[in-house]
């Protein structure tokens, strides 16, 4: 699947230029995990939302609200939930933290993709993928390997924020109406819905890293 078949699928919005902007979906997550955290506890004591509404002093309401992640507890009413359900305060947020992973590639085992523009020559392998997590944005890194068989091709644009970091060999760089000359340890960073790509390939084998991130759908 290319990116702008990828794209439509996932139905992603623009990602604007600060990628690390993730507090509004970040909270959204722990405000889930924590519901779900209270659910379960409230289950496994045989008790009804009414009775731990009886016991705390919340309303019931408000703990619907919580078990549902609409809203976000202060930790004075987390600390109040957790005394009436007998745990550590800390148990609520044990579903947030069990959601971050990683993932590992090794020396030449990225699995090898197609994306849009790729013409013969261009190697791109995906060296990781996480499609859910709790940052809210998902990143897509690409090592991209351009041989002497590699001909130049047509500047593409994809939602997101790609950052492109030259390993070896020399390019020129198109991004909008600018070229870039970019040399090992060089770094361009930019907004992909613009057009992009390799326009001139001036010291082959070129080899360079490409990382695409973009939120991930609700």
């Amino acid at each position: 699947m290319n990116i702008q078949q990828s794209a439509k699928k996932s139905k992603r919005v623009k990602l604007d230029q600060d990628p690390h902007r993730t507090t509004e979906v970040r909270e959204k997550v722990l405000e889930l995990a924590i519901g779900r955290e209270v659910r379960a506890h409230r289950r496994q004591k045989s008790m009804t939302v009414a009775e731990l509404a009886n016991v705390t002093g919340l309303s019931i309401g408000m703990l619907s609200k919580i078990e549902n992640g609409n809203t976000s507890p202060s930790l004075n009413t987390l600390q109040t939930l957790a005394g009436a359900l007998a745990i550590p305060i800390t148990a609520f947020f044990r579903g947030f933290e069990s959601t971050r992973t990683a993932v590992h590639t090794k020396s030449g085992e990225g699995v090898e993709s197609e994306r849009a523009g790729t013409r013969a020559g261009h190697q791109y392998n995906l060296l990781g993928h996480i499609g859910t997590n709790s940052s809210g944005v998902i990143v897509e890194p690409y090592l991209i390997s351009l041989t002497s068989k590699s001909d130049t091709f047509e500047t593409f644009q994809h939602d997101g924020i790609e950052t492109i970091y030259i390993l070896e060999g020399e390019i020129d760089y198109r991004h909008g109406d600018k070229v870039y000359p970019l040399k090992p340890g060089d770094t361009l960073f930019f907004d992909a819905d613009a057009p992009h790509g390799p326009e001139k390939l001036i010291k082959l084998p070129a080899k360079y890293l490409s990382i695409i991130s973009y939120p991930q759908a609700d």
